[in-house]
């Protein structure tokens, strides 16, 4: 019987990662926080991580407009980066970035990117410890 890696590892490799380029975007933030007029962006994971579930339960295509394209699709949507709207009023430079807001921000995604990660882990141990009793 053949294993489903989708299946089997679940969503966990899809919120690491959208997880992943969250952690590029709010990277970019901090890096622009004295850029005059650089807005803040941020993604919407929980209507990111939907669209995964979805791709992963119904297929991920993509339209083929040309007979030798290879079919195909991307795991992650991308367009649900928005721009943040800022916690306190204009500084003067209309840059938009709250330092110590984006660096929570990081900090919270990494917890959360290494949570996943260990989930990963554990889903990897169990498929481990079932192809190791097969034998």
């Amino acid at each position: 019987m053949a294993i489903s890696f989708d299946k089997a590892l679940g969503i966990h490799p899809d919120s690491m990662l959208i997880r992943s380029r969250r952690a590029e975007i709010l990277a970019t933030n901090i890096a622009n926080a004295d850029t005059p007029g650089y807005k803040a962006k941020d993604i919407d994971f929980a209507s990111e991580l939907k669209a995964a579930k979805l791709n992963q339960q119904h297929g991920n295509t993509m339209v083929r407009t040309h007979e030798k394209h290879i079919a195909g699709g991307s795991k992650f949507a991308g367009d649900s980066e928005m721009f943040r709207v800022p916690n306190q009023p204009d500084t003067g430079d209309e840059n938009s970035v709250d330092i110590q807001v984006e660096r929570n921000l990081y900090t919270q995604n990494a917890m959360e990117y290494q949570a996943s990660l260990q989930f990963l882990g554990g889903r990897f141990k169990g498929l481990n410890k079932a192809l190791g009793s097969q034998g």
